[in-house]
């Protein structure tokens, strides 16, 4: 149960700080700008990995989680119950952005800008990246360690400081299904989960070509004996 605490905090966290970036830069007529959401954004993730990669891993991500599951890292038992502690953390942390500011209609939702398929295109390679670089610095299916908040946030801030303005640079469903089911903006909803999803779990086989197999986890979450 502290796993999925853990996970609820984290992504209720990394929400309400990013979409709340987003929704104050509106009704403060830019007082945040897009470098500072994006900024925020990196930020959040980055402190969150440090509070709780040792406890959960620091997930916050259904597309990652899925990632270490396929990168047989993680137990197939636990995809769900992370998944939906991630989901649980997203739209509670909506909920109370919807509180605070009722008169703002989208809640920072994931809404592509142009053509549907750029931005398709978009949140698959960037996600793709994402996992990339979470599964090379990760231990077993733990975000942790000195450099990993600071790689793997800073890479969120990167990505979303270049592809924000045109897809919202979600990289996460969660992150996407707060605001979308909160607001009711469920048009692209679709978009964001398949994308996202696919892109983490293209990167597996990608890191397995390129570092060949891995030795054993020894974290026991992902131990043998835990591997369904």
């Amino acid at each position: 149960m502290r796993r999925y605490l853990a996970e609820v905090i984290g992504t209720f966290g990394l929400v309400f700080a990013g979409c709340g970036a987003i929704v104050i830069n509106q009704l403060q007529d830019g007082a945040i700008t897009h470098v500072g959401i994006a900024l925020t954004f990196g930020l959040i993730v980055m402190v969150m990995i440090y509070a709780l990669g040792e406890i959960s891993g620091a997930h916050m991500n259904p597309a990652v989680t899925l990632g270490f599951w396929t990168a047989k890292r993680f137990p197939l038992k636990e995809v769900a119950p992370y998944i939906a502690a991630q989901c649980l953390g997203s739209i509670l942390a909506c909920v109370v952005l919807k509180i605070l500011f009722f008169e703002h209609d989208t809640l920072g939702a994931t809404l592509p800008t142009g053509d549907w398929w750029k931005s398709f295109v978009l949140e698959f390679i960037l996600t793709f990246l994402l996992m990339f670089v979470v599964l090379n610095i990760s231990t077993g299916a733990k975000e942790k360690g000195i450099m990993a908040g600071a790689a793997i946030g800073g890479m969120v801030a990167l990505e979303a400081m270049f592809a924000g303005p045109i897809c919202g640079a979600s990289m996460n469903p969660a992150r996407s299904l707060g605001p979308a089911l909160v607001s009711g903006h469920l048009e692209f909803l679709w978009l964001y989960l398949v994308a996202t999803t696919a892109g983490a779990l293209f990167a597996v086989p990608i890191h397995f070509a390129i570092y060949g197999s891995e030795a054993p986890s020894t974290d026991p979450l992902t131990s043998e004996e835990n591997h369904p």
